[in-house]
């Protein structure tokens, strides 16, 4: 991108917006104020994967690494006692202090765009984050607009056939469906623990991965004799699948990810019950917004290499399946409360309505 800056200037005198939007593009501010033009750092991450790391109360030395120690406290003021990492968790973040650029590192390159701006926005609303933005805010002396969490009222298109049929054989809400998406790839050995965990739980389940590390197919990577005890209530497939319109599909009782940013707000907008696998930094803090802060989900146990057994995610599995169970019950009850409050008419376009006219005062003013 920064090689890029000429053309991007070049298209910015021609344009002459009233504002630019960028992410990680931290030059801009230097490209459009001199013409008057309004510039927004837009996060494409959590509130929280900001608060936690990319401020400037970390007080980071110009050449000196954050420590896996430093990045596993919170910094000074961070406002949350649930939404942290635990031990070796900060070591998912330590590329942070990484170069990210040519002579820039990831952190740098973030607080720079952030310092430079008029305004940061992230793409979140202040009844699930509130506080983490304002914190964000108070260190940049910024304000924050939140565009919301910016989903599709409801599926779009019908459900492939293959999948409609298989889930239409079960009962309401009885299925586990997992995905981690289109980048997590798993060890063969943490995807065979996976698959076997979802066997342990007698359920149901729909299983989207790709495959795993040394394998070419997801069939070859399936343990021994896998397929034939699971056949007709087991399928683990190795392409992709229209998560949304499999998450409204009545027989889905729960839903398995990794909890990213996209399917953070995607377990929320559903009616399953929600269990959360996190690999990375920032799906370690959503998972703790969501377990621990809004006790919407179970999160599986994992160790300090961040592996789970078949043990801890058919248990966790399980207790989010039993609603009459006292977590069971309470996620269910806290999601309902939240699916109703972010999915109530008008919510959606009042937060983009509000953004659109906090952008409309940052170009006036």
């Amino acid at each position: 991108m920064d090689r890029t800056r000429d053309q991007v200037e070049k298209i910015i005198r021609d344009q002459k917006p009233d504002f630019v939007m960028y992410d990680m593009a931290c030059w801009i501010p230097e490209v459009a104020k001199p013409l008057g033009i309004k510039t927004i750092k837009y996060s494409v991450v959590s509130a929280a994967a900001i608060a936690i790391v990319l401020v400037p109360a970390r007080n980071v030395v110009k050449g000196k690494p954050m420590s896996e120690a430093e990045l596993s406290l919170p910094p000074t003021g961070y406002p949350s006692a649930s939404v942290v990492l635990r031990g070796h968790e900060a070591r998912s973040l330590l590329f942070v202090s990484q170069p990210f650029g040519e002579g820039v590192t990831f952190y740098e390159r973030s607080c720079i765009g952030m310092n430079g701006c008029d305004a940061i926005a992230i793409r979140t609303c202040h009844e699930i984050e509130g506080k983490l933005c304002d914190y964000i805010g108070s260190q940049y002396g910024k304000p924050v607009f939140l565009t919301g969490p910016v989903l599709p009222e409801s599926a779009r298109v019908p459900l492939e056939d293959r999948w409609a049929q298989w889930l239409d054989g079960f009962e309401a809400g009885s299925v586990v469906f997992c995905s981690f998406g289109s980048q997590r790839v798993l060890e063969k050995e943490q995807l065979q623990e996976l698959v076997l965990g979802f066997e342990s739980t007698g359920l149901p389940f729909l299983v989207a991965l790709k495959p795993p590390v040394g394998s070419s197919t997801i069939e070859e990577a399936l343990p021994e004799g896998f397929e034939e005890r699971v056949k007709g209530r087991g399928v683990v497939w190795g392409g992709w699948v229209q998560q949304l319109e499999i998450l409204d599909h009545p027989s889905i009782g729960c839903f398995v990810n990794t909890c990213g940013f996209g399917s953070m707000w995607e377990s929320l907008m559903s009616d399953c019950q929600i269990v959360l696998v996190p690999h990375l930094g920032d799906q370690i803090l959503n998972t703790r917004l969501m377990a621990e802060e809004l006790k919407v989900a179970v999160e599986v146990e994992r160790d300090e290499k961040g592996w789970f057994t078949k043990e801890n995610l058919s248990n966790a599995i399980k207790s989010a399946m039993d609603e009459e169970s006292e977590v069971g019950s309470m996620i269910k009850k806290n999601h309902n409360e939240w699916r109703n409050i972010l999915g109530s008419k008008g919510f959606m376009s009042s937060c983009i309505d509000k953004f659109f006219q906090n952008m409309q005062r940052l170009v006036d003013h």
